[in-house]
This record gives structure tokens, sequence and C-alpha cells, in this order.
């Protein structure tokens, strides 16, 4: 995939609802991160860089699908598969925090706030720009010292030393550069 206004990507961040720290555990991102895994394949969807701070994500994807389909199988899947694990795992103090206040939707819990923050990327510049700033939120958040030190982002493998046993995969090997003049 070679990135230009007719194939642009997606950087999507999506935070959770009233900012709360569901993603703080590892086994939670790891939901996260599986919950991706079986959204994408089943959507068709490619995500190229990604990172889970404890109340938000950040991820780049291709534009195979519209935005608002995007979200709603990455966001869908994750959010069924995390407040599952929580009503299964007694966490009725979050679950709490996360019921909806409102009928208006069949939801009983609401993970995500409703409007995900979306940019369309057209260039390469803007990729890497966008990869470095996923990269260096825990940094700068404080979370760790180097950004190849915190498990659930890409950084490892944007830098071709993966963990034996990353959490999750991306894509970015299928984007197509333009060669170095």
């Amino acid at each position: 995939m070679r990135i230009s206004r007719t194939s642009p990507c997606y950087f999507l961040t999506s935070v959770t609802k009233d900012r709360l720290p569901v993603f703080q555990k590892d086994k939670i991102k790891q939901i996260v991160c599986d919950a991706w895994n079986e959204a994408r394949k089943s959507g068709g969807i490619r995500i190229f860089a990604y990172g889970i701070m404890p109340d938000h994500t950040h991820l780049i994807s291709d534009s195979a699908r519209t935005i608002a389909e995007t979200l709603r199988f990455l966001n869908g899947v994750a959010a069924k598969r995390v407040l599952d694990y929580l009503k299964e795992n007694s966490f009725e103090s979050s679950l709490m925090k996360l019921r909806e206040q409102t009928k208006s939707r069949n939801h009983k819990y609401s993970l995500w706030q409703h409007h995900s923050n979306a940019f369309t990327i057209l260039g390469e510049d803007t990729m890497m720009q966008k990869v470095n700033y996923i990269h260096q939120n825990p940094v700068t958040a404080g979370l760790v010292e180097l950004a190849k030190d915190y498990r659930f982002s890409s950084s490892r493998l944007w830098e071709r030393r993966p963990f034996h046993d990353e959490p999750f995969l991306t894509d970015h090997n299928d984007i197509v550069w333009r060669s170095a003049a």
C-alpha cells in the first residue's frame, strides 16, 4: 500500500468513557489487542501502528473501509471483549463507572466516549509524525523512559526489534515507501 490522496490512512484516537483508566492492567490491554486482531481479520482492515494507553488508544489503519466502519469494527469488538472480561471477573466498581445513563441505546455499558478523533493521513511525512507521536506517547506520559520499553505499542516492530511474544503484530511492512532521492 502506497500512502497518497487516493490511498490514505487513518490516525484514530479512541478515549474511554470519562477517561477512566480501564487499560491499566496488561491483561486488559492484551484483550484489546486480541479483539483488534479479530476485528481486522473479519473487517479486512490493516493496522500499521498502535499504542494502548491507560485511558485511550491510538492506531493507524488503512482506508479499506470508512472511518466510521473501521471504528465500529475495532472499537465494537474491543468493547464487547473488555466488558465481558470485567463482568466475568467481578470488576463491579469499573462497571458502575461505565454504566450508560440513558437507555436510548441497547447497551447497558459504554467503554468509549462517543466521539473518537480521526485524522486522514495523505502522505509519508504525516504518517511518520503520527507513528512517532504514538510511540512517544508512553514516554511523554511518564510510563517508560524509552518508547521500545512500552509493551503495548508498535515501537519495537517499527525498529525491527520485536519481542518474541509481541502482543500485537502490525501490518506496517505492507506500506510501500517512496524511494529516497
